[in-house]
């Protein structure tokens, strides 16, 4: 007999596949890259994070496998007990050299480290929160655990953001906290991180980034979108992944001042009571930045990292670099006919902005719909929720995986087919797949009035 908890469950269950919001796993049966073989089928991916192609980089795994020879499997313990092992703090070295800051401290995900962070820098009444509709999931759990104030502005409003900055209640708040997306996961687009910087010194506010879908990707050497607009400075804290364009295997962090990390191993939930990152994360890790910053020596980055995010490293943006890229050997430092394995940090950079820009030139002379911007976050707009899932279905039946978003993930009318590049893809890899969603798109003519 059941239970009216499992009848519950069973209902809503039931409800999801009526509606097209049943989610079911995709078997990968073989190591991350830009094809792969999955539930029987070998298939381009367009929907990894594995922006820089590093997940199964030989320098990557080759340092996973020295740190299990070295420490073992994992930690079997929190950091602050006996978890703190020399690869820990070594890897949060790195860390600040390669974002230029004060202090870092490690978490076992990105969700980890904003579900630690918010809530322990806004833990009264008496501070404020201003974030973003349309930030991650985890920093939306994280304002829900938090006891601040919670002003939630539209997407990108920063009219309304300062409306709410100026209100009798804000402006007596204890602890004011701004937090944005850098790249924002659905849409692909740059928060405005000049005018939040501004509004956070002018409000007496502390600036927050989730750079998880900006590091290793934006900047002209991958420090993300702080690095692309230049505004690092005392003020300022991000959090990121290691679970995307640095290897994509797991972790997280959370970076800025000595102060603040400090007062976070003291007092973070989620750190203090969940185990450390396994020693092949730390060390692959390192081994993905190392590959990133190499290639930048002779220019003001330098592979320190020490002076990430100046002014003097403003520029204009590095789509406009990639834009009309057509030779897939264009600005990759005279690397035609190297293994990609073998490619700098450099080269992996203008590889993922040519394949970037190659794939959104392609998607919008098929006539779709897309969302204008330079990040590998390419969502293609079709329109209705069942409309993204049969696409979804109808491209892997092409060879090409991507991921169909529908309503409540996105707003209803603009369900998406959410295409992710990476600098792993050849351009016959790009083409392949366009051709694929072009003969998809003739099947279904409602998905060219997508928004």
């Amino acid at each position: 007999m059941q239970t009216t908890l499992e009848r519950t469950l069973a209902a809503e269950l039931h409800q999801l596949r009526e509606t097209g919001q049943y989610k079911q796993y995709n078997e990968v049966q073989r190591p991350q890259g830009p094809r792969t073989r999955m539930d029987g089928r070998d298939v381009i991916v367009l929907s990894s994070n594995n922006y820089l192609g590093l997940a199964n980089h030989p320098r990557v795994v080759a340092a996973g496998r020295e740190a299990l020879d070295k420490f073992g499997l994992g930690t079997a313990s929190v950091r602050f007990i006996c978890g703190t092992m020399s690869c820990h703090l070594e890897l949060e070295r790195k860390i600040c050299a390669f974002i230029g800051c004060e202090a870092a401290t490690t978490f076992i995900s990105c969700w980890d480290a904003n579900a630690g962070l918010i809530p322990t820098l806004a833990n009264s009444p008496e501070d404020a929160i201003f974030s973003d509709a349309l930030n991650h999931a985890s920093i939306i759990d994280a304002i829900r655990l938090s006891k601040g104030q919670r002003f939630i502005y539209k997407h990108a409003d920063l009219k309304q953001l300062e409306e709410m900055l100026s209100t009798p209640e804000a402006k007596k708040a204890r602890n004011k906290l701004i937090i944005t997306d850098g790249v924002f996961s659905m849409e692909g687009d740059v928060a405005d991180l000049p005018a939040l910087k501004e509004l956070a010194n002018r409000h007496d506010a502390l600036l927050v980034i989730d750079e998880s879908h900006a590091t290793g990707v934006l900047g002209e050497t991958g420090r993300g979108t702080a690095e692309h607009f230049g505004v690092i400075d005392h003020n300022t804290v991000q959090t990121s992944t290691l679970g995307k364009a640095l290897g994509g295997s797991c972790g997280g962090y959370v970076a800025g001042q000595q102060v603040v990390c400090e007062y976070l191993v003291q007092k973070a939930r989620t750190q203090l009571f969940s185990n450390a990152l396994p020693p092949t994360v730390c060390y692959g890790s390192m081994a993905a930045i190392d590959v990133l910053m190499s290639g930048h020596e002779g220019t003001h980055a330098g592979t320190g990292g020490r002076h990430a995010g100046t002014q003097a490293q403003r520029h204009e943006g590095e789509g406009q670099r990639a834009t009309g890229a057509t030779d897939p050997n264009r600005d990759l430092g005279g690397a035609a006919g190297t293994a990609f394995e073998a490619l700098s940090g450099r080269q992996l950079l203008a590889r993922l902005r040519a394949n970037v820009a190659r794939f959104r030139a392609g998607v919008e002379a098929l006539g779709l719909h897309t969302i204008p911007g330079i990040t590998p976050i390419v969502p293609v707009i079709v329109g209705e929720t069942a409309t993204a899932i049969r696409m979804q279905k109808a491209l892997f039946d092409e060879g090409v995986f991507v991921s169909g978003f529908g309503f409540p993930v996105v707003p209803k009318g603009e369900a998406r087919l959410r295409c992710q590049i990476s600098a792993a893809h050849s351009f016959e890899d790009i083409d392949a797949a366009l051709r694929a969603l072009a003969k998809v798109a003739e099947r279904f003519p409602e998905a060219r009035g997508g928004r």
